[in-house]
Order: C-alpha cells, then sequence, then structure tokens
C-alpha cells in the first residue's frame, strides 16, 4: 500500500493453504462486500419499513432480481 497502510485478515483456512488461495478467498469477500453495498445505495435493499417476514422476504427476493438483471445488462 503506497500509503503504508496494512490491512489484517483472519481466516480459518488449513495452515497448509497456498497465498494464491487467500487471496482470491479475501477477493472473492470484496465482490461479495461491494455487491451488498450496491444492492443498499442502488436498489434500496435497505429500504424496508414492514412489519413480516414474508414481507422482508419479497422486499429482498425483489432487490435481487432487479440485482441480476442489472448485472446482466452490464456484461
Amino acid at each position: 500500500r503506497a500509503s503504508g497502510e496494512k490491512k489484517y485478515y483472519l481466516a480459518n483456512l488449513p495452515a497448509a493453504t497456498d497465498l494464491r488461495t487467500l487471496a482470491a478467498t479475501i477477493k472473492a469477500r470484496w465482490i461479495c462486500e461491494q455487491a451488498h453495498q450496491q444492492l443498499k445505495e442502488e436498489l434500496g435493499l435497505d429500504h424496508f419499513e414492514g412489519r413480516s417476514w414474508q414481507g422482508l422476504h419479497r422486499h429482498t427476493l425483489m432487490t435481487m432480481i432487479a440485482y441480476a438483471f442489472l448485472q446482466h445488462r452490464r456484461l
């Protein structure tokens, strides 16, 4: 890192795991975090104010369908 900042990761992978696998795991987590942020900011995942589990489930499902559609259009 150019700023001198260090980042540390805690993993429960086997001790013999090679660095390439560890880096791929870290990258996969970053991609997941980016998707979650996009779901909240662009598609309103965190805007649900209902009272039922079924309503939350439907809202989340529709948000995920919209996300899949947008990802398909972007590719």
